[in-house]
């Protein structure tokens, strides 16, 4: 590989707290770093990292003008590698992977992999056929169908878009009386929901982020813990731990090498207190929201995967640090915080400044300006308000 300080990397989608955690990384590094988005109010944009702005049309639901503006940054650019931070982007740029690679490397699976793996409904299937636990689930094909098997489900249950991310969509139906009528409202906004027990409260939430490379051999994973989510009913991880579950690192690896996955994913579990035993929720086959807690627990993702891209593949790095805590509070702990009735009892509290931000950093304080610029933004900007809540 050359020296870092010629390398050059486009990192897209900078709204996102995770691309932020990219930035920094590679900046910190010594890397050129370019960071794409549809509006200048964007967090990773005005990192103190950000050696470009590409600034450029929203890829839908059009493409036409975004992929053009794309090849003209890659081509300007000069860029080494290309990273899309979002599931939607990392797809479009699959499906017109003959574009992008004649610029920059493109270290991810195909588009019609990632769409199976991102359907919860077939990768439910999938995992029930490689003997991995999941939560008791379903599949009616549609409303008709769903209000026939209404008096023979485990309640309460789930029904769960087979697309969505971030809880978006998902209600709770907790009789068969109101069951038919909720299955209906989600199956109208997202067509053909799975339906899934609701594993009893008390149970630990836990993610494994893993990197696969080209062969689809695990070459690194991250175990961690989820403390608090919003909403605190499931949803993103607002506070989270990296704990040390070789076995849980064992399942999300072999499961994602079955399906031969390539590039980065991570995969969701809740242990089942009935037995004590984790449960696959989903995959979510991009970088995922706690991105932060995996780099400064000593798994950096983004330069991993930029390596494997330049060098075909990627030593396994040393084991990471476990205890580790990181938060998200202008994503996540404030929402947590209004809507917990505990709320002034949370332990670390609210403004326990001591654990690591996935914004606040002295070093680089701008993206916080950034994320409550784009908070106000998307009140006037209807389309800005879809990409970032749903």
């Amino acid at each position: 590989m050359r020296t870092p300080d010629r390398f050059r990397v486009l990192v897209l989608d900078g709204l996102w707290n995770k691309t932020v955690a990219a930035v920094r990384s590679f900046g910190e590094r010594g890397f050129f770093v370019g960071v794409g988005e549809r509006t200048r109010l964007a967090p990773a944009m005005v990192s103190r990292y950000c050696s470009r702005r590409f600034l450029h049309p929203s890829p839908f639901p059009d493409p036409g003008p975004f992929l053009r503006a794309l090849e003209e940054e890659l081509r300007a650019g000069k860029y080494d590698a290309v990273l899309p931070m979002e599931f939607s982007t990392q797809t479009l740029l699959a499906r017109h992977r003959g574009l992008v690679e004649r610029y920059a490397r493109f270290p991810f699976a195909g588009a019609d992999l990632a769409v199976r793996v991102n359907d919860k409904g077939e990768l439910m299937k999938f995992a029930a056929g490689r003997g991995i636990e999941t939560p008791a689930t379903f599949f009616p094909p549609g409303p008709e169908e769903a209000a026939s098997m209404a008096k023979d489900l485990p309640y309460p249950v789930l029904v769960k878009p087979r697309f969505s991310s971030g809880g978006r969509g998902i209600a709770v139906a907790s009789t068969p009386g109101e069951f038919p009528a909720t299955y209906r409202r989600v199956h109208d906004g997202f067509p053909g929901p799975i339906v899934q027990e609701l594993l009893p409260k008390g149970g630990d939430a836990l993610g494994v982020g893993v990197l696969m490379n080209y062969s689809s051999v695990p070459r690194a994973s991250f175990a961690y813990r989820r403390l608090r989510e919003y909403p605190a009913t499931g949803g993103p991880g607002t506070l989270r731990e990296s704990i040390r579950d070789d076995g849980l690192r064992r399942t999300a690896e072999a499961l994602l090498s079955g399906l031969g996955w390539v590039g980065v994913a991570m995969a969701e579990f809740k242990v089942d207190p009935r037995d004590g035993r984790p449960k696959l929720l989903e995959v979510n086959p991009r970088f995922w929201g706690s991105l932060h807690l995996a780099i400064v627990s000593g798994v950096d993702f983004p330069f991993l995967l930029f390596r494997m891209a330049m060098d075909g593949d990627v030593e396994t790095p040393g084991e990471y640090r476990v205890g580790i805590r990181t938060r998200s509070l202008l994503h996540g702990e404030l929402m947590h915080f209004v809507k917990s009735p505990a709320r002034f009892r949370m332990k670390p509290g609210l403004l326990d400044f001591s654990i690591p931000d996935d914004l606040l950093s002295s070093k680089d304080p701008w993206p916080v300006l950034g994320r409550v610029s784009s908070l106000l933004a998307a009140v006037y900007d209807r389309e800005l308000r879809r990409v970032m809540f749903g």
